[in-house]
């Protein structure tokens, strides 16, 4: 807390330099990223300070209920304020870097959710687009994402303290192992209709690095099928399979249906100097889903290996086309 106050002078410093160099940038030629990303840090700031102070307002109101409604309100009203914070952030996004989104097929709007849990799988490529993703799930789905992120967001404190009220599993560095996916698999064991599972398979965001080191760690381990495979994928990490088929274990009894995305759209923004120079952004993020009802999910680990494997060869093969419709092309 006291390094966020303490960042907020230089943050609306830099917006001050960004506005003052704003008019010699258009003479030149640039796109205003100083004032840009200057706006959005300060608007980032400011809207994670506010969610802390009303985060423990929620807490100050919950406190005199009693115990058996005490957690179930404070749950609700902390995935309330988490949509109006990712709602803010959202909107302020579209302006500063020219943010666009298509989905297909379109989300089904709060209400017309099919009363059965989700699992979600999803890509994790560019920058913000696990926010991008719980922002859609919350706030225009209205379901309630249970979240496995990286344990590094605890130093966000608003995300720490509303992340914190809700299921979820922080994972730490290097993927915890096994304790982490047995953490995993709880989440799923209770789900609820109305309430979604989301895991990034990846473990991290796909860089071609990352590619590489992936196949050369499989076929290290003498993984040489699923090596190959990783080889023909272009888009995508190999999945990381402790977690996520301890994730499809745990919803066995649930009965989950489970949702897989792909999107691309910020694959290039890497880096910060990709990032940077990717600002504001040339074209929309497009991204596609396919939901598999439980049913279809096969049962054992080696059966649900193979049909992982194959649904993320299809991530895949979508981002393929979407580059090829696009006239994009892989490096």
């Amino acid at each position: 807390m006291p390094l966020l106050a303490a960042l907020t002078g230089p943050a609306l410093a830099l917006l001050l330099l960004g506005a003052l160099t704003s008019p010699l940038t258009l003479v030149v030629g640039r796109r205003r990223r100083l004032l840009r990303f200057s706006a959005y840090f300060l608007l980032y700031l400011l809207t994670d300070l506010t969610g802390v102070v009303a985060a423990c307002w929620i807490w100050l109101r919950c406190l005199p209920l009693p115990a058996a409604t005490r957690d179930a309100r404070l749950q609700t009203l902390s995935y309330a304020l988490l949509a109006r914070m990712l709602g803010f952030l959202r909107s302020s996004a579209g302006p500063v870097f020219g943010l666009r989104t298509t989905v297909h097929p379109a989300i089904p709007p709060r209400g017309e959710q099919p009363p059965v849990p989700l699992l979600v799988f999803a890509r994790h490529a560019g920058p913000g687009d696990s926010f991008l993703l719980v922002h859609a799930l919350l706030c225009e789905a209205g379901l309630r994402p249970q979240v496995v992120l990286k344990q590094f967001l605890q130093w966000d404190p608003s995300l720490d303290i509303l992340i914190n009220r809700v299921p979820h599993c922080f994972v730490p560095p290097g993927g915890g192992g096994a304790e982490t996916a047995r953490e995993i698999g709880a989440l799923a064991t209770n789900l609820a209709p109305g309430e979604v599972v989301v895991l990034f398979p990846e473990g991290g965001n796909f860089t071609p690095q990352r590619r590489r080191r992936a196949i050369a760690w499989l076929r290290r381990t003498g993984q040489f099928r699923r090596a190959a495979r990783a080889q023909r994928a272009q888009h995508v990490l190999p999945p990381r399979m402790p977690g996520s088929l301890a994730l499809l274990d745990g919803a066995a009894t649930a009965q989950a249906d489970v949702v897989f995305v792909a999107h691309t759209g910020l694959d290039r923004m890497d880096s910060p100097t990709s990032i940077w120079h990717g600002v504001p952004l040339r074209e929309p993020l497009r991204a596609g889903w396919w939901r598999v009802p439980a049913p279809d999910v096969p049962a054992g680990s080696g059966a649900r290996e193979e049909w992982l494997t194959d649904q993320w060869s299809q991530v895949d093969a979508w981002i393929s086309e979407e580059w090829d419709r696009t006239g994009r092309r892989s490096d």
